[in-house]
């Protein structure tokens, strides 16, 4: 790395904050920390929400997909507009009718504090984990560089001062500080990735795009009939990919927070259903750039190039190849996705912590003045915990990013199946509900530890795309059944519309 990239490399470090902290204006009420006081404009969440889902995984792993397979994960992104959409007219009109700034604020009111504090602390969980691995693959870029200045620094320290930096904007200017630097944000690693490409293109051979399309590089679709194991065959990635959208961004207070940001609802739901669309381009663009790695060092092995780990492929193109400036744009443009992550999850777990657990256990109405500072001390909180938890993640045989989704999806049937629960099934009471997420988080981590099927011989298990399925099956099967018990509708499962109205 040249001194042009490492500075700025510190520009953006040092900036992020400063800007986040200018753009977002002061905090004086715990509705301007948690959604922003709903002012924020769509466009702009429409860029925050696709900065938070993006996160290091798609600039550095999304990649090596293309580059080890083809660019069939692409069908995802197909699933995930269906799953958005039906986010935006099935659940987005709930969370405002209530004025909520939690989404699990509907599974109290539907069901009772119980369920919302059970949904909530899975909430934590699952984030923490995930977000987990995101904050790991940001730090292998980062430590590549640093080795290449003859400095050998621990995962953990560039882990911790990573989170330093994202949180010092997020504690001092909340949801609407995190939305205008996502914005920023994503303009750097898009910008960066756009340049990457047109670098590649030339070092490129002529005729290098015919070789990779003859290769199966740019193979799109996958019929294949095997549809439990195979995660990009066309049923499993479309079906699944809908359905873990609709947890994501529908039961993930992650996302449903800045969603909330919007002005109305037709504003919030014209930002989730263009998220869709953007994270379509932003995949197809990041799988060129692993189809062109591929043609750039003619189909290698990550082990024959000397490598530790698949992810770090574009991560060593970034530093040995990219002219003097644009290193520093791209490993900046990493950071940024990191960070967007990172303080996204910051400010969502302290909302959820303060607004699902801590007013409901002390069991008293704070002043807002109090909510306030304790979402910020909260913040403060999670970033310890976070940091911890990110460095659990060392290594990782498989491209992180399918890690990634796949720990989300242990826990998003059980969240999303508890929501359609309390849509459709009007009998279901909280006790109902809650044995049923306890079920299907028990069924989910059956098949995630302990079940495998035979491919060709080959021990494998159920494909990721599956587990948010198979948990909303789960939950609604046990959850409905409990509810047989019951002569009649649950009086509660009337309370949101009634308040709704009001």
């Amino acid at each position: 790395m040249r001194a042009l990239d490492l500075a700025i490399i510190a520009v953006f470090l040092v900036g992020t904050p400063l800007l986040g902290i200018a753009l977002s204006g002061k905090q004086r009420t715990s509705t301007d920390y948690f959604v922003g006081s709903r002012q924020v404009p769509w466009w702009a969440v429409t860029f925050s929400v696709v900065a938070t889902e993006t996160s290091t995984l798609t600039v550095i792993s999304v990649p090596t997909v293309a580059y080890l397979g083809n660019v069939t994960y692409l069908q995802l992104a197909i699933g995930y507009l269906i799953g958005r959409v039906l986010v935006a007219f099935v659940l987005l009109p709930r969370y405002y009718a209530g004025n909520l700034v939690s989404a699990y604020g509907f599974l109290g009111k539907r069901f009772g504090n119980g369920l919302q504090g059970t949904a909530s602390v899975t909430f934590l969980v699952t984030r923490l984990l995930a977000d987990g691995v995101r904050l790991f693959a940001t730090a292998i870029p980062v430590k590549l560089v640093l080795a290449g200045l003859g400095m050998d620094v621990p995962y953990w320290v560039i882990i911790a001062a990573i989170a330093v930096f994202a949180v010092i904007y997020t504690y001092l200017g909340g949801i609407r500080a995190v939305i205008w630097v996502d914005v920023v944000q994503m303009s750097i690693y898009v910008l960066g990735a756009v340049a990457a490409v047109v670098v590649l293109a030339g070092k490129l051979p002529d005729g290098w795009f015919a070789g990779a399309f003859d290769a199966g590089k740019f193979q799109f679709f996958d019929f294949s009939p095997d549809l439990l194991t195979n995660p990009y065959a066309f049923g499993t990635a479309v079906v699944g990919g809908a359905l873990f959208a609709m947890a994501s961004h529908g039961a993930d207070q992650l996302m449903v927070q800045r969603l909330l940001a919007c002005r109305t609802v037709k504003d919030s739901q014209k930002a989730v259903i263009a998220s869709g669309g953007v994270v379509f381009v932003q995949f197809a663009l990041f799988l060129l750039v692993g189809a062109m790695l591929w043609s750039f060092y003619r189909g290698a092995s990550p082990e024959a190039l000397g490598l530790a780990a698949t992810d770090e492929l574009f991560p060593r193109f970034i530093v040995e190849q990219l002219p003097s400036g644009l290193s520093g744009l791209l490993i900046a443009g990493i950071l940024a996705a990191a960070m967007s992550t990172i303080s996204s999850s910051l400010n969502s777990l302290s909302t959820s912590t303060v607004s699902d657990i801590y007013q409901h256990v002390t069991r008293r109405r704070l002043p807002d003045e109090v909510v306030l500072s304790r979402a910020k001390l909260w913040t403060l909180l999670w970033a310890g915990v976070f940091v911890l938890f990110a460095s659990m993640f060392t290594s990782t045989e498989q491209p992180v990013v399918e890690v990634g989704l796949s720990i989300a999806s242990y826990t998003y049937g059980a969240l999303l199946g508890a929501f359609f629960l309390g849509i459709l099934v009007k009998r279901a009471r909280q006790a109902d509900a809650i044995a049923a997420f306890g079920c299907t988080i028990a069924v989910s981590a059956t098949f995630v530890l302990g079940i495998e099927f035979t491919v060709d011989g080959e021990p494998t298990s159920l494909a990721f795309p599956w587990y948010v399925p198979l948990g909303v099956l789960v939950t609604l099967l046990v959850g409905g059944l409990l509810s047989l018990r019951h002569s009649s509708p649950d009086p509660k499962a009337r309370q949101p519309q009634h308040q709704e109205a009001a």
